[in-house]
């Protein structure tokens, strides 16, 4: 490549960098905004009610995690914003929120060495819904033009690639539950590598919709406790009887350190490491005894350069189904051993409900506050130990602590696993 084309195009690094994150943005059932939600968080507040988006009266499960008073105008063109599906004006807005947390004046920054990456797990189903309806009930010809463009997955981050200008890498992750998680420790390789200077990663999902509801009810997968919605999300307890489904985003902006200690940014945390595998077991089972979420997370560990000792906090992904919780814990205690009953693990699934595609990334930021602000997240409604797990799972009330060093995990359907490693930054 001639000098006036690498200039054109810019010089790809090769040496390993260091990542951290400065800028979080947070939409969850529990909160809008990074304060809301952390506030929240701490007090226990769970933000699970009965389903309003549709009538779910003929459905086993009525109950849900929904975000309350969102209103896309707030943060997108009115317009524009009737051209997205929800699952894109979350991921949109939880951008915008991160950039200002993030205090990075884009005008200042070269975009084409800013990406993004941001992932859904279902994507625009609401939107599929209403235009199969409107095909059935009023023909073809009464479909919107921006249906196809409103639903597929990769809009989210297509969207939020244009609404800000990011001429970097822009790719999106679809790994079920997984694809927050997922979504963060890719951009995380692509700054390491050197392709880009900012990444905006996370996930985002609305898919409280009727055919999606009615979907995970015929599976019996979720929570039928419509009684008591407050207390149906209960990871790691004795009585669970499911998971209770979610929406909304979590989007961090991770920098080089390099590029962030530039412009002066405050560090939330350093992104120290990331693994990433495959059960190969089963479309919706995890495998049994967890053997391959050990290995994910050993993976995380190894690529951090630390050892199982080293770590202080797990954000479980702790879905409140049987067998997640069951097999996440013989998975902490294959790989830590003694050392797992020293470890702090939590569900904050217990409060937002799951917000699958969205999880990993609403959940990197709770584990990206734990360790700034050196307290830990609960997980509620821990009224009975289950006999079979035995780790601390900081019930119902928020502890403490400080964090060095932290892991996230995130499994998804068909056999996905993810685990990112967070450290409290240090120069």
């Amino acid at each position: 490549m001639d000098k006036h084309r690498q200039k054109e195009y810019g010089e790809v690094k090769s040496l390993k960098r260091r990542v951290v994150i400065t800028g979080l943005g947070a939409i969850s059932p529990i909160g809008v905004g990074k304060d809301d939600f952390w506030q929240a968080l701490m007090e226990g507040k769970c933000g699970i009610g009965r389903i309003t988006r549709f009538d779910p009266s003929e459905y086993s499960t009525q109950i849900a995690g929904e975000v309350k008073d969102f209103d896309p105008v707030k943060y997108i063109d009115k317009k524009e914003s009737k051209r997205m599906d929800r699952a894109s004006q979350f991921a949109i807005a939880a951008t915008k929120m991160a950039f200002e947390d993030a205090a990075m004046d884009l005008d200042k920054e070269d975009r084409t060495r800013i990406g993004t990456l941001v992932g859904t797990g279902i994507g625009g189903i609401e939107t599929l819904h209403e235009q199969y309806k409107i095909l059935f009930e009023k023909g073809p010809n009464r479909v919107s033009p921006f249906f196809v463009p409103m639903m597929i997955g990769n809009m989210v981050a297509g969207h939020t690639s244009i609404t800000f200008g990011l001429q970097g890498p822009n790719s999106c992750v679809v790994t079920a539950c997984a694809t927050g998680t997922n979504a963060i420790g890719d951009a995380f390789r692509i700054i390491e590598r050197g392709e880009a200077d900012v990444m905006v990663a996370g996930g985002t999902e609305a898919a409280i919709s009727p055919a999606a509801v009615a979907g995970f009810c015929s599976m019996k997968a979720m929570s039928t406790r419509n009684d008591e919605p407050e207390k149906a999300s209960r990871p790691f307890e004795k009585e669970r009887d499911g998971f209770v489904m979610g929406e909304g985003a979590g989007i961090v902006i991770l920098e080089s350190l390099e590029h962030a200690l530039a412009r002066g940014a405050r560090i939330y945390a350093e992104v120290a490491g990331y693994g990433h595998n495959a059960d190969a077991y089963h479309i919706t089972a995890p495998a049994p005894e967890g053997a391959q979420a050990a290995r994910c997370m050993a993976m995380a560990l190894a690529d951090a350069g630390l050892k199982p000792e080293d770590a202080d906090y797990i954000n479980a992904h702790g879905t409140s189904t049987p067998l997640n919780d069951k097999n996440e814990t013989l998975a902490i205690k294959s790989l830590f051993g003694d050392h797992a009953y020293k470890l702090a693990v939590s569900s904050i699934k217990s409060m937002t409900g799951h917000l699958l595609g969205a999880a990993g990334g609403i959940e990197c930021i709770a584990t990206a506050l734990t360790i700034a602000n050196s307290m830990i997240p609960p997980t509620i409604n821990y009224d009975t130990p289950d006999p079979e797990l035995d780790l601390d799972y900081v019930p119902n009330k928020a502890r403490e602590g400080v964090v060095n060093v932290a892991l996230s995990n995130s499994f998804g359907f068909g056999g996905h696993n993810a685990t990112i490693l967070l450290k409290k930054y240090q120069a």
